[in-house]
């Protein structure tokens, strides 16, 4: 038997403690409290009074090689080396040593350009999909309509001064992989995909079948080839055939259009995780700043700000005034697509007589 020692696995999630800052190591599960030093600057203090400094930005998510090598030179020089992504993209610089502060925030906003902030009651760094970049069947670039909102959403991502934190996510596509949140911009296709038969041949057929999910997909033997149909009563123009099989083609740039979804939530303070749900129907999907979808944000943001009282996150704001004042505050209209009508929906419609003032 050969004695030569086994390669070793490189498959799940590396164990997390080897990178961890020493002060969170030494202290692990053993903070007494944090506090927020001003937007984007945190201070998690521990029982024994050691005091671990976050500086967080908001990063493009996308970056080159050079970008990424500017931000580990940023943190050796001020942080030890210790630097993370949260899962929204923000980038958390961490220090023991607070002289070092003011040095590291003027470095982040001045030599990589990234604002500080999107901590507390703000706007964070926006989630989205990869869109163009490399998604298999993106109906927009979720990337580009991301760079334009937060233009017109910087100073509310620097300050803290909406209610509860807001998060921002957007989707290329209705598979909607990354945009569950307070507010959500997803794409929207309008029509079941259109099929080439003659190019079929180059999909997996059954895995075609199977991966829809409103079971809309069935196979079909068309000019005497083996294909598929569909059953456009049951399809629901998601695209997910089309991620399988690129012969079936979903997009379209004279019909797709971009939506906006609200209350969306995950957390469990103060009421239950929440999906979220319809808003605002057939927006432009105008390329390359998307001005339509930047307008309909802003107009929800600055209602909810107004609005809503304080710790009440988007969802539990609109739930609380009812969505007939929602739709009166933000001007959007109310028409038949913001009706569920589908057999689950049930159990979210209200069958009691009873009157919301």
């Amino acid at each position: 038997m050969s004695e030569k020692a086994m390669a070793p696995r490189d498959q799940g999630a590396p164990d997390y403690t080897q990178y961890l800052h020493p002060l969170m190591a030494k202290n692990y599960g053993k903070w007494d409290y944090h506090e927020r030093l001003r937007p984007g600057v945190l201070v998690h203090v521990a029982e024994n009074g050691d005091k671990l400094y976050t500086v967080r930005a908001g990063s493009p998510r996308t970056m080159s090689a050079d970008t990424v090598r500017k931000v580990c030179d940023i943190a050796d020089k001020y942080c030890e080396g210790f630097v993370r992504f949260t899962t929204r993209a923000n980038i958390e610089f961490l220090l023991g040593d607070a002289s070092q502060l003011d040095g590291l925030i003027n470095t982040v906003e001045k030599d990589l350009g990234w604002p500080v902030g999107g901590t507390g009651p703000s706007v964070s760094n926006i989630a989205h999909t990869q869109g163009w970049l490399h998604c298999n069947l993106p109906g927009t670039d979720a990337a580009g309509s991301v760079k334009a909102m937060m233009d017109d959403l910087i100073e509310e991502f620097k300050t803290e001064s909406f209610p509860n934190r807001v998060h921002l996510s957007t989707s290329c596509c209705q598979i909607n992989c990354a945009s569950h949140g307070d507010i959500s911009v997803i794409v929207q296709h309008h029509h079941p995909p259109r099929i080439n038969h003659d190019n079929m041949q180059i999909c997996e057929l059954p895995k075609v079948v199977a991966i829809c999910p409103a079971a809309a997909i069935r196979p079909a033997v068309v000019n005497g080839n083996e294909s598929v149909e569909v059953v456009q009563e049951k399809c629901m123009y998601c695209g997910a055939c089309h991620g399988q099989c690129p012969s079936m083609e979903i997009r379209d740039a004279q019909t797709d259009t971009l939506s906006i979804w609200v209350g969306g939530k995950m957390s469990n303070a103060r009421s239950a995780p929440t999906f979220m749900k319809l808003a605002v129907w057939g927006i432009p999907n105008n390329p390359p700043r998307w001005p339509e979808v930047s307008a309909a944000i802003r107009r929800i943001l600055t209602a909810y700000k107004e609005g809503a009282k304080d710790w009440e996150r988007v969802g539990e704001w609109i739930e609380r005034i009812g969505w007939q004042r929602f739709f009166e505050k933000t001007g959007f209209p109310f028409t038949k697509y913001h009706i569920d009508d589908s057999p689950e929906a049930l159990s979210n419609l209200n069958r009691s007589a009873m009157v919301r003032l």
